[in-house]
């Protein structure tokens, strides 16, 4: 019994000692870690890896920038993101509005986040505006299309030519809504669903239609031709019943869908449908006019009203008498 107490205390005395072994080399372990990176620290903040003028610059001056550049882009990020969700939960919110009102929140914070990273590095504003000035000239020339094309983007979003959400028809011809205003470019999604990149300073100088600037209803031309000898009054109500045929359609007050006949062709009596419609009910994966001409080909069906095709009359004058010989009995 006594041997056995002897081996329980000095197998607790062993453990004791180990554990307090262990503690103390842990302890040195954490306190040679703590003064290793206070020693970094030390060297990352007093150590200048580069000089811009007089001010040093160190690794902790450029941790600090990365911290506040990173920061900016969320924030701005998160912004813009609350603003899109506004107009989903408010249909008081313009689309247009918010997305102007995000993009220019974006480069302020931009703005801010670059004046806040100089004065971090502790640049002097004075002779960074003199280094500005010097190199503005090369800037002139060498970045004169990006500039341009900056300044225009500016100019859309604070005189809103061109809103998001706009249909808009270029010089090429080329149609399409307007998704996003960059810094650089436009991007407008055409009916083919075509992302086209258009710089900004076409918008500028260039000659653009906006069909939804001030309103959104517009009218549209739709020419067809039928048969001579068909009744116009007939056509013209077979016209008018194909257009009400489509929801985009307007029919009240001076709004109302006519047809007009327009021209005695070669072979048809050619009309002009005449409709107004609201430019942003219309589908974006159907052309209007498309749509038009094929409720109009239906309804002329039903009212059996013939559609022409070129037609031509060859009358002969003369003819040599070797032809006519050439030509067998039956054919004559």
């Amino acid at each position: 019994m006594l041997r056995l107490l002897f081996l329980l205390l000095f197998s607790t005395s062993v453990i004791g000692s180990t554990v307090s072994d262990i503690s103390a080399a842990a302890g040195e372990t954490t306190n040679h870690a703590a003064s290793n990176i206070k020693d970094w620290y030390s060297d990352a903040t007093n150590t200048a890896l580069f000089s811009i003028g007089e001010a040093d610059i160190t690794v902790i001056d450029l941790v600090w920038v990365v911290v506040v550049l990173v920061g900016a882009f969320t924030f701005s990020s998160l912004l813009r993101r609350f603003l899109n969700r506004l107009t989903v939960k408010h249909e008081s919110f313009s689309v247009s509005g918010m997305f102007t009102l995000g993009r220019l929140l974006h480069y302020l914070i931009l703005l801010i986040a670059v004046f806040l990273c100089f004065a971090l590095l502790g640049i002097d504003f004075t002779k960074l505006a003199i280094v500005a000035g010097a190199l503005s000239v090369g800037v002139g020339f060498g970045l004169q299309s990006i500039f341009n094309n900056f300044i225009s983007g500016l100019i859309l979003l604070f005189e809103r030519p061109i809103k998001v959400g706009d249909l808009i028809e270029l010089d090429s011809g080329t149609r399409g809504r307007v998704k996003a205003i960059n810094v650089r470019s436009t991007q407008i999604t055409t009916w083919d669903n075509i992302d086209l990149l258009v710089p900004n300073s076409e918008f500028i100088s260039g000659r653009v239609i906006n069909y939804t600037l001030s309103d959104d209803v517009r009218r549209l031309h739709i020419p067809f031709g039928v048969a001579y000898g068909s009744d116009k009054e007939i056509v013209k109500r077979a016209a008018i019943e194909a257009s009400l045929e489509l929801s985009c359609t307007i029919n009240h007050g001076a709004h109302k869908p006519d047809v007009w006949l327009i021209n005695f062709g070669d072979s048809s009596l050619d009309f002009e449908l005449i409709v107004w419609v609201n430019g942003n009910e219309l589908p974006i994966d159907k052309h209007p006019i498309g749509m038009y001409l094929w409720e109009i080909e239906t309804k002329l069906s039903e009212y059996e009203i013939e559609i022409p095709f070129p037609q031509r009359d060859l009358r002969l004058r003369s003819i040599d008498k070797e032809v006519v010989n050439a030509i067998p009995e039956r054919s004559l």
